[in-house]
């Protein structure tokens, strides 16, 4: 039991990889609040989980959301150990994979507005809650298309590589205060609810490149959260871990 006296904030939980997270965190003996701007897929993750879970309606590009978010917190279950910062535009609100010139200007704000300012907002929003206790810590979800530079996305692979900045930052500011931030960055993965076959075959094809020959399943990350989220990553700050079953070593 990993996570047992544990309470961490997962965003974007109410949908595919983010809700393998939270289930991973009550799994282990955590209390998770499964946070989403889709209050209804929230509920029935926290439903799903049980007496460990609260579901919070939050949309990360607001700070007072996120405030909200980590009160409602607080009073739920008293502390705040751990955030999971998975919110982003992506695959549940999809992104265009066009080249840098196609992109719509309005696109492009609203991705940076999402998976960077939100990332931002809800550690603003947390930070607090954790500096009171001493202790903490923050996992910020970048994406393996930093390291190898995917095409047709410089919109998101951009706001990704700027969660992992913001990430080292955070964790030079906040060590003072016993709260470590990492990032992970996960590899393709089959994260779609009902996937149609393009989704298939664009998951499929990151295969042939890997060394584990097989697909990425959200199932395959939530150990490493798990991992930063508890004591046995204690004196683990600044480092990014990627899980893309050997596609990029790095």
């Amino acid at each position: 039991m990993l996570l047992e006296g544990k309470v961490a904030i997962v965003t974007g939980a109410g949908h595919g990889i983010g809700r393998a997270y939270s289930l991973g965190i009550a799994r282990e003996g955590g209390r998770v609040v499964v946070a989403d701007i889709d209050g209804k897929a929230a509920d029935q993750v926290a439903e799903e989980i049980g007496a460990q879970a609260l579901a919070v309606r939050a949309d990360v590009a607001d700070l007072e959301s996120c405030k909200a978010m980590a009160q409602r917190a607080l009073e739920a279950f008293g502390q705040i150990d751990g955030l999971v910062n998975n919110a982003a535009i992506f695959a549940t609100i999809p992104i265009s994979r066009v080249g840098f010139q196609q992109i719509d200007e309005a696109e492009w704000d609203k991705v940076m507005e999402v998976n960077v300012k939100g990332v931002w907002n809800c550690c603003r929003a947390v930070v607090p809650a954790m500096q009171a206790r001493k202790q903490g810590s923050i996992v910020n979800i970048s994406s393996g298309t930093v390291i190898n530079g995917s095409a047709g996305r410089v919109h998101y692979v951009a706001s990704k590589a700027a969660v992992m900045g913001m990430s080292r930052v955070l964790a030079r500011e906040l060590g003072e205060d016993n709260i470590r931030v990492n990032t992970i960055a996960p590899g393709s993965t089959l994260s779609e609810a009902e996937p149609d076959e393009r989704i298939l075959n664009l998951r499929q094809a990151n295969v042939s490149t890997r060394a584990l020959k097989r697909v990425e399943r959200p199932d395959d990350l939530v150990g490493t959260v798990l991992y930063l989220l508890s004591d046995l990553s204690s004196f683990v700050t600044g480092s990014m871990i990627a899980v893309n079953g050997g596609d990029v070593m790095y």
